[in-house]
C-alpha cells in the first residue's frame, strides 16, 4: 500500500507529455546565450573561450560572425578557429560585412558562433533581424552560441527606458530566451566596467566619454545588472521546475529564502503582509 495515498501518483497523461517534451528537447539543436547587462562585460570573450575549449575536445565549430570592436585580446581568441568569410553587402554606399546564412547552412557545422543576437540586418538579406537567422540555423539542426545584453530583451524595453532614459530600438522576442537551453551570465562589477570604459577597452575615446555621460552612468549599470541577474535566475527557476515535473517530484525544494512575519489584528499588519 502506498502510504502517501493515490493523490501522490503522477498523472499518466501528464507524465507522458513530460517525457515527449523531454524527447523533443533532446532531439533539437541547442541554443546557448552568453548574457550580460551592458556592452563590455565580456560576453564575446567568454563565448570565444568556451569555443576554444570545445574545439580542443574535437567539436566541429565554426565562427559565423564575431564582433571584436577592435579589442585585440578578443581578436586573439579567434586565432586557430575556423572562421566562415562574412557576406559583403553594399548599404547606402558603405560596404558592410554580415553573417553568411546560406554559407553556414551549406557548411552545416555542429556548432556556430553568432555574435550580437539583437543585430539588425541591412536590406537585401533574407531576414530583417539576426535572431531570425539564428532560428533558421537551429531549424537546420545546428547548435548556436550567441550573445545578448539585457536591454535588448523585448519585454524589458519599457523598464530599460525608465532606467536609462534611452529607448533601445533593437530588441529580441522573449521566446528566444525561452527557447534557450543554456543562459550563461557574464557578469562584471559596474565599477570594473567603468574602468574598462575609461581605459578604452569598450569604445573609442570619444564614444566612451559620451557613453559615460549617458547610458553608462553607475546607477544605470547597477539597475541593469540587477535585471540581468533576475532574468538569469528566472531561467534557472524554470529549469528546476521542468526537472521536478519530468521526474514527478512534488515536494518543494527549499532553494529560496523564506520569511516569517508575525502579524496580529492591528492595522499595521496589512502593511507587513504587503
Amino acid at each position: 500500500m502506498n502510504p502517501a495515498g493515490p493523490e501522490a501518483r503522477p498523472d499518466p497523461d501528464a507524465l507522458l507529455a513530460r517525457v515527449q517534451a523531454a524527447d523533443d528537447r533532446a532531439g533539437r539543436a541547442r541554443l546557448k546565450i552568453f548574457f550580460g547587462f551592458a556592452p563590455g562585460v565580456g560576453k564575446t570573450y567568454a563565448m570565444l573561450e568556451s569555443a576554444r575549449r570545445l574545439v580542443a575536445e574535437g567539436a566541429d565549430l565554426v565562427v559565423g560572425c564575431v564582433e571584436t570592436h577592435g579589442r585585440r585580446e578578443t581578436e586573439a581568441l579567434t586565432e586557430g578557429l575556423e572562421v566562415l568569410p562574412r557576406l559583403r553587402v553594399d548599404y547606402r554606399g558603405t560596404a558592410l560585412e554580415e553573417l553568411d546564412l546560406d554559407g553556414l547552412l551549406a557548411r552545416r557545422p555542429a556548432i556556430v558562433l553568432v555574435d550580437e543576437l539583437a543585430h539588425t540586418n541591412p536590406r537585401g538579406l533574407r531576414h530583417e533581424k539576426r535572431w531570425q537567422d539564428v532560428l533558421d540555423l537551429l531549424d537546420a539542426g545546428i547548435d548556436v552560441h550567441t550573445t545578448l545584453n539585457v536591454q535588448h530583451v523585448e519585454s524589458l524595453n519599457d523598464v530599460v527606458a525608465q532606467i536609462a532614459h534611452v529607448r533601445v530600438r533593437e530588441t529580441v522576442p522573449d521566446r528566444l530566451l525561452e527557447r534557450a537551453d543554456d543562459i550563461v551570465l557574464v557578469d562584471l562589477p559596474p565599477d570594473a566596467l567603468l574602468a574598462r570604459l575609461h581605459e578604452g577597452k569598450v569604445y573609442l575615446p570619444d564614444q566612451a566619454q559620451h557613453a559615460i555621460e549617458h547610458f553608462f552612468k553607475r546607477g544605470n549599470l547597477l539597475a541593469l545588472r540587477e535585471l540581468a541577474l533576475r532574468v538569469t535566475a528566472d531561467h534557472v527557476d524554470e529549469d528546476v521546475r521542468a526537472y521536478r515535473e519530468t521526474h514527478a517530484i512534488r515536494a518543494t525544494w527549499p532553494t529560496a529564502e523564506r520569511l516569517l512575519v508575525y502579524v496580529d489584528p492591528s492595522p499595521a499588519s496589512e502593511r507587513l503582509v504587503r
